[in-house]
């Protein structure tokens, strides 16, 4: 059972940023501190990557764990199902046609989850440097 009323808890999940969270402020940086550079914030692309590195066509996500359904540690709401599950489910298609897009326009997406930025930030950059190295 919800501790909020509909009215308290309609207002909590707008309050939601869609972009510039902290995750994303934090990694952003790190890869700064870490010396690189040469990235875009917001860029026009198909599911608007956080972070996208034209030169390499590299798009980096950082994926909420509640809202992309994490394989790990997301837990299903247990009121308004219906809506929940509707909505993670078209979170979770949107983000593989999304990624479909990006291949096509010859960009390849990096997912980053949630949890993996809070746990292991440093693991993070080594994935997103040997992409950009490559």
């Amino acid at each position: 059972m919800d501790r909020m009323t509909k009215q308290q808890r309609s207002h909590c999940m707008s309050q939601v940023k869609g972009k510039n969270t902290q995750l994303e402020i934090n990694f952003r940086q790190y890869i700064w501190s870490k010396g690189l550079r040469g990235y875009r914030l917001h860029a026009s692309l198909p599911g608007k990557p956080d972070i996208y590195f034209g030169p390499q066509k590299v798009a980096v996500f950082i994926d909420g764990c509640f809202w992309h359904q994490c394989p790990e540690c997301y837990k299903a709401p247990k009121t308004n199902k219906k809506f929940w599950n509707s909505k993670i489910r078209s979170n979770v298609e949107r983000d593989l046609d999304n990624d479909i897009k990006l291949k096509d326009l010859g960009i390849e997406p990096l997912r980053f989850w949630e949890h993996e930025i809070k746990c292991n930030i440093g693991s993070c950059f080594k994935r997103l440097k040997k992409l950009l190295d490559q």
